[in-house]
């Protein structure tokens, strides 16, 4: 049976069916035509799979970033960034990375980041003269952060699939990505200098006092957020609603860039993103319970314990086989599908869960920016207004250094685990 839904799984993929879809006829046709298991099991488990508390926070922060984007919060974050960096040559390029990480710290969402930051960096990259497919490039890469620096919806995934706290998920996010985001712009700066780009880069920036003070509400959010949750003051399910209450009463009463008629479409959208993950959340937990009833992941098992001896090679071959599958399958199914198999087996050769989550999540992120399903590189040229085959060839500097930092990340432990054995061992 296990075969046949990998093969039906695969052959919905290539034909082009959603992924949520692709997954449930597969997950459907296996107990159909390969067992004599009823079909009232399929609404069961789909149930099952999306009954789960921690959740109930992936709606929610979807809407906060939207309600960012419209409500000039994400406008104001870009003018407190330009005047951190701005002044230097390539500092509106470091401006987009330093940003995205901002807005990632309360949005939690990639395809939101690169939406709301694209959509006013993209242009201003254009008018101080970067090439477009640079722009749109550095856009796919540094809204990347938006699944690694916390609150995470796919570490939200995670934390659910492979019963692991959220919040110290949480917590082992920031190291990641202060590290992927600093070797971002340590890597526009140096290629801008190289190919003289930004040399005007400080025109029109704000002085930091002007830009801090403007900015100081859209600031104090992810402090709140994330302060909340390490505080102990609410769990990162109760943070997505409280991010929801500060972007709605900072937009309409405060900026006032928000104003009530634009709300119907903003719930709107974020109803239809929130679905769609939804969906492949309950499809995935359905196909996980076939696969594991199968004994799927316990040969699984036994072959990685077979052909890797120790923890070093192990990391090695999980990371190869997680940036294939990330080329090839939407984040979310995969850690829903992954996670349940790769985290026990990674504890067997003595990795800690929290720490393999990270890795997982920067590893499958890397499939948001590279072809062929890339889903932030998508976003990103829509933004750019260019075709994708003009901008792979300029992606592959900014893929390489995210390369570098999973191996960092992977091999140095403390990156993620020091903030969180402070604050929870």
């Amino acid at each position: 049976m296990s075969a046949a839904m990998f093969l039906a799984m695969l052959t919905l993929f290539a034909a082009g069916v959603p992924i949520a879809i692709a997954i449930g006829l597969a997950s459907a046709l296996g107990i159909a035509l390969f067992s004599h298991l009823p079909l009232l099991l399929v609404a069961q488990q789909l149930y099952i799979a999306v009954d789960k508390w921690p959740l109930v926070a992936v709606p929610f922060f979807i809407l906060a970033g939207n309600l960012m984007e419209a409500g000039g919060i994400s406008a104001r974050l870009v003018d407190f960034a330009k005047a951190i960096v701005g002044g230097v040559q390539g500092g509106l390029a470091a401006t987009c990375v330093l940003t995205c990480m901002i807005f990632a710290a309360i949005s939690g969402s990639s395809v939101a980041t690169t939406f709301a930051i694209g959509a006013i960096l993209v242009p201003a990259l254009l008018q101080h003269g970067y090439p477009r497919p640079f722009a749109t490039a550095l856009q796919a890469a540094s809204a990347e952060l938006g699944v690694i620096v916390p609150p995470s919806i796919p570490l939200i995934l995670y934390g659910v699939s492979a019963e692991v706290s959220v919040g110290e998920l949480f917590v082992a996010g920031i190291g990641p990505g202060l590290l992927i985001a600093g070797a971002l712009m340590v890597l526009v700066l140096i290629w801008c200098r190289l190919r003289g780009y930004g040399r005007r880069d400080g025109v029109g920036r704000l002085g930091l006092v002007a830009a801090t003070r403007r900015a100081g509400l859209a600031l104090l959010m992810p402090a709140i957020v994330i302060g909340g949750i390490y505080g102990g003051m609410f769990t990162p399910t109760e943070a997505s609603v409280v991010a929801v209450f500060y972007a709605l009463v900072v937009g309409l009463l405060v900026y006032r860039d928000l104003r009530p008629r634009d709300l119907p479409a903003i719930l709107r959208r974020s109803v239809l993103s929130s679905s769609v993950i939804m969906f492949i959340i309950a499809t995935a937990g359905l196909f996980n319970f076939l696969i594991t009833r199968a004994g799927v992941p316990a040969a699984i098992g036994d072959w990685i314990t077979g052909h890797f001896t120790d923890r070093a090679t192990f990391l090695l071959g999980v990371n190869a086989f997680l940036f294939m599958i990330g080329m090839f399958v939407e984040t979310s199914a995969s850690i829903i599908v992954l996670a349940p198999i790769l985290a026990p087996l990674a504890g067997h050769f003595g990795v800690d869960p929290v720490q393999f989550g990270t890795i997982m999540v920067v590893n499958l992120a890397l499939g948001m920016v590279t072809p062929p399903f890339g889903v932030n590189l998508f976003a990103a040229c829509a933004v750019g207004e260019i075709s994708l085959d003009r901008v792979v060839v300029w992606l592959l500097p900014f893929v390489a250094v995210v390369l570098a930092c999973l191996m960092v990340v992977t091999y140095v432990p403390e990156i993620s685990l020091t903030l969180r054995d402070l604050l929870y061992r």
